[in-house]
C-alpha cells in the first residue's frame, strides 16, 4: 500500500521543517504550506532530490481567510492527503495591556481559526475513509498561565482541548488526532516575536522535538510533551481533572457556596 502524503502548515522553517524531512525519509509525499515561497521551493527540492518523494509547495498565508480556503480545498480534494500537520502559529512579546487588537487578531486568526478550519476541512473525507491523522502543535505554556503569555497560551489551550475533544468524537471513526506540546525550543518564533533568545534558558533543539512528537506519533498518543520528564505527571493531571469532573453535580450547588 502507498502511504498517505502528508500537508505540513508552517513548513518553510523550524519544527515544520523538520516534520516535512522526517515524513520524507519515511516515504511519504508532501504538500508544504508556508508564506515564503522561495523557502518553500528550495526545501521540497532539497527533499525531491535527498529522498526521491514527491513534494508539492502551497504558499499561504494562513492569517488571512481567502489563503486558508485555498489550503481547505486542497485537503478536501486530495485524496492523498492521509495526515495533516497543523504547526504553523506565532508567539507574542509584552504583557496583555501593551498588545494591539490588529497583534492579537493576527495570533487567534493562525493559532486558532486556521487550525481549526484546516483540521474541519479534512475531518469528513478522513471520516469516510475510516482513516486520517491530525497532528495540532500546542504549547506547554497552555498550561501555564504563571508563563506571562496570557493570550497566546490560551490560544494553546484552544489547541490542546480541540485535540483532546476530537480524539473523544472521531477515534472510534478511524480517525487518530495528537496534541503535540513543546516548550522553549529554538525556531524563528522568537525573532518574529521580538524576543531575545538570549535572555532565556536553553531550550530545545527542533530536530529532538520532532523525533520525540514522533515516538509519540507511533505509539498513537493522544498527548505528547516531549519536555516533561515523567509520565506519571502528565497521568496525575489527567487523573485530577476526571475526578474534578466526577464531582460536578449540575443540579446542586456546593455546599461552600449556600447562603448561611
Amino acid at each position: 500500500m502507498s502511504k498517505p502524503s502528508v500537508l505540513i502548515t508552517g513548513a518553510s522553517t523550524g519544527i515544520g521543517a523538520v516534520y516535512a524531512q522526517r515524513f520524507a525519509q519515511r516515504g511519504n509525499d508532501l504538500v508544504l504550506v508556508a508564506r515564503d515561497k522561495a523557502k518553500l521551493a528550495a526545501l521540497a527540492e532539497r527533499l525531491h532530490q535527498e529522498y526521491g518523494v514527491a513534494v508539492d509547495i502551497l504558499p499561504a498565508d494562513l492569517t488571512q481567510s481567502e489563503d486558508v480556503a485555498t489550503v481547505e480545498t486542497r485537503l478536501r480534494d486530495d485524496a492523498k492527503i492521509g495526515i495533516l500537520i497543523n504547526n504553523a502559529g506565532i508567539a507574542q512579546s509584552g504583557g496583555f495591556t501593551g498588545q494591539t487588537a490588529e497583534s492579537i487578531e493576527r495570533l487567534i486568526a493562525l493559532n486558532v481559526t486556521a487550525l481549526t478550519r484546516l483540521a474541519n476541512a479534512v475531518t469528513p473525507r478522513f471520516v469516510q475513509a475510516g482513516e486520517g491523522t491530525i497532528v495540532n502543535i500546542s504549547s506547554v505554556v497552555g498550561l501555564a498561565p504563571e508563563f506571562g503569555m496570557s493570550v497566546y497560551g490560551a490560544t494553546k489551550a484552544y489547541v490542546l482541548f480541540l485535540s483532546q475533544g476530537l480524539n473523544v468524537e472521531l477515534a472510534g471513526k478511524g480517525v487518530y488526532v495528537q496534541a503535540v506540546l513543546p516548550a522553549g525550543t529554538y525556531t524563528e518564533i522568537w525573532d518574529r516575536a521580538g524576543i531575545d533568545i538570549k535572555t532565556l534558558p536553553q531550550m530545545m533543539e527542533a530536530g529532538d522535538l520532532v523525533d520525540a512528537a514522533l515516538v509519540g506519533f507511533d505509539r498513537r498518543e493522544t498527548v505528547t510533551i516531549p519536555p516533561v520528564q515523567s509520565a506519571s505527571s502528565w497521568g496525575s493531571l489527567e487523573a485530577a481533572r476526571q475526578g474534578l469532573i466526577a464531582d460536578i453535580n449540575q443540579a446542586k450547588v456546593a455546599d461552600r457556596y449556600q447562603s448561611a
